[in-house]
């Protein structure tokens, strides 16, 4: 494993004690980073241990909601009005048309409960607007395209 701070390993140990209470189906996709990927039905939801300065790590928790989604500033413009309404995290678009939801935690003073409320609103949050989106402005489900792979 890749660990660019003692922080960052430290949290992701932290984290990697907290998964098996939370999820069963828990993978390392990329074996040399510090990323776990978890499976909640149809629902993947990423959680990257990121190096954050030499004493601090942050924990990026993410899904995509929708991919190949036409862009228009009508819907950048919905995006960043709901962003104003969620308690945690928000919309972004890694590429161009592709969603994704997110939440960013620090890792060292990360306790279990808030990394378990922050991963449950990226899940709802991304299970919520997949299907409003899509319909509303195209492209697929991140779940449907997921599966064509």
């Amino acid at each position: 494993m890749n660990f660019q701070s003692k922080a960052q390993q430290d949290c992701y140990q932290k984290v990697a004690a907290w998964l098996p209470e939370i999820c069963d189906r828990v993978s390392n996709p990329v074996t040399h980073n510090p990323i776990f990927s978890l499976q909640f039905g149809s629902a993947t939801v990423l959680v990257e241990i990121r190096a954050f300065h030499e004493s601090e790590s942050s924990i990026y928790i993410w899904a995509y909601v929708a991919t190949d989604v036409k862009v228009s500033d009508d819907l950048m413009l919905y995006l960043l009005k709901q962003n104003n309404d969620f308690r945690f995290g928000g919309f972004s678009m890694a590429d161009e048309g592709d969603i994704k939801f997110h939440v960013t935690l620090l890792g060292t003073s990360c306790q279990q409960n808030e990394f378990k409320l922050a991963l449950t609103e990226v899940l709802e949050s991304a299970d919520r607007y997949d299907d409003l989106i899509v319909q509303r402005w195209g492209g697929r489900r991140a779940a449907d395209a997921l599966f064509e792979i």
